[in-house]
């Protein structure tokens, strides 16, 4: 059902011809990597994590981690990820695919700077085998409630 609501949501924005579908799984960084045939640090990967705002997600590139004291001073707590059951209940994605598209209500969005670097990233489609084409201009415009944030350091 994940799929179908980042699909739809995708498509009702004219960007449906952009969802690439594997045939393996795209799950990790480095598998979506993988499969599209590009480097890790253009996956755009998303991450669940519990705010005193509710349920945040934040796509950073796919080389880079929380910066614990960067995420605190943004959202004045420490940084505590969803469990994969909790992310799934309060996303509507299971981790491998969680996305920026389809959201449960009330899931409140972060882009990470760490996106600006590059023309073109993937986030996932809402499962472990998808992933969608997009510029970071046209991810920001197909997320207008979306907000940026410095909250990340390179894995490096």
């Amino acid at each position: 059902m994940s799929f179908e609501k980042a699909q739809n949501e995708l498509e009702s924005k004219g960007f449906g011809d952009r969802i690439i579908v594997f045939d393996v799984s795209s799950a990790t960084v480095a598998l979506a990597a993988k499969a599209l045939g590009c480097q890790e640090a253009h996956i755009a990967k998303t991450l669940a994590f519990d705010t005193a705002e509710g349920c945040v997600v934040i796509v950073t590139a796919g080389d880079m981690k929380i910066d614990n004291h960067k995420y605190k001073e943004t959202f004045h707590q420490k940084a505590k990820m969803l469990s994969a059951d909790d992310t799934l209940e309060r996303t509507g994605h299971m981790v491998g695919g969680v996305c920026p598209f389809g959201l449960n209500d009330g899931v409140v969005i972060c882009l990470d700077v760490s996106l600006r670097r590059f023309d073109t990233v993937y986030p996932a489609c809402g499962s472990p085998s998808s992933a969608v084409h997009l510029s970071v201009g046209e991810l920001e415009s197909l997320l207008p409630e979306a907000r940026w944030v410095d909250v990340c350091k390179s894995v490096q």
